[in-house]
């Protein structure tokens, strides 16, 4: 169990819609109390029609903290490969306080092959690519601690992913936040991964808030008064709802803020 209140998070996954609409939805879910709002660092829609509408990350991040005004912001997660660390540091300072210090810096290694391939980047092995993610973190925190005016607060680090020998070792080291797509078992078998790695390193995991996605995907979908006292239960204060586009039915992460009321009294 975890003492941190219970926060929700939506993923407005930006595919098959127009921007007027997600910016619109994105105005919606924030006047409904979303907590933190993410989107994605793809280039193609992720299902569906596979060359249907869809945006780019970091450009999206800005606009969307300008059009809000509450909710914390960003990538679900940010793929270091497409971009170089240090500018992405800048990136990330940038939007940080376009949004006065609302933006969590979600990244990750990256998976896609077609976003690799079609935008010119090297898509390497899976190994090749978690090394270069383990070196290009050092450089990020370097940059971010060395620009000029400087982040408006310790920019939270997210880190997505789950690999065990190496992903989570990363957690540990490095993130603020983990992030998964795990039932409560699997997530139970993984924290006990990452709090070994933290004893390796000399660090107190609760330092890290876990999160974990609860709607969006076609395993990890159950009702808020169920799934989410169990995911609870192992240290989830981050429950992140992922919606699709074009409509954006916003009824499940309705559904998920009401429980998060309750449960926070």
């Amino acid at each position: 169990m975890t003492d941190r209140p219970v926060r929700i998070g939506l993923q407005l996954q930006p595919q098959h819609a127009d921007y007027r609409k997600i910016r619109a939805t994105a105005a919606e879910a924030e006047a409904l109390g979303v907590d933190v709002i993410f989107n994605w660092d793809h280039f193609f829609p992720l299902w569906g029609d596979p060359d249907g509408l869809h945006f780019e990350c970091w450009t999206m991040l800005a606009a969307l903290a300008e059009s809000t005004s509450r909710v914390e912001l960003g990538p679900l997660v940010s793929c270091n490969g497409y971009r170089n660390p240090e500018l992405l540091a800048d990136m990330a300072r940038t939007v940080d306080h376009i949004s006065e210090g609302r933006l969590i810096l979600g990244i990750g290694s990256g998976w896609c092959e077609r976003d690799f391939v079609e935008y010119g980047y090297g898509f390497e092995p899976d190994g090749a690519r978690l090394a270069e993610f383990a070196r290009s973190l050092p450089r990020i925190e370097e940059r971010l601690a060395h620009l000029n005016p400087p982040p408006t607060r310790k920019i939270p680090v997210l880190i997505g992913g789950s690999g065990e020998k190496k992903t989570l070792r990363l957690v540990a080291r490095h993130a603020d936040i983990w992030h998964g797509f795990h039932d409560p078992d699997t997530l139970a078998h993984k924290l006990n991964v990452l709090r070994d790695h933290c004893a390796a390193l000399g660090r107190d995991p609760r330092e890290i808030e876990i999160s974990n996605g609860v709607f969006g995907h076609p395993s990890h979908v159950g009702p808020p008064d169920e799934l989410g006292p169990r995911l609870r239960a192992l240290g989830v204060s981050l429950f992140t709802v992922g919606i699709d586009g074009p409509h954006y039915d916003l009824t499940p992460l309705k559904d998920w803020i009401s429980w998060r009321d309750s449960q926070n009294g």
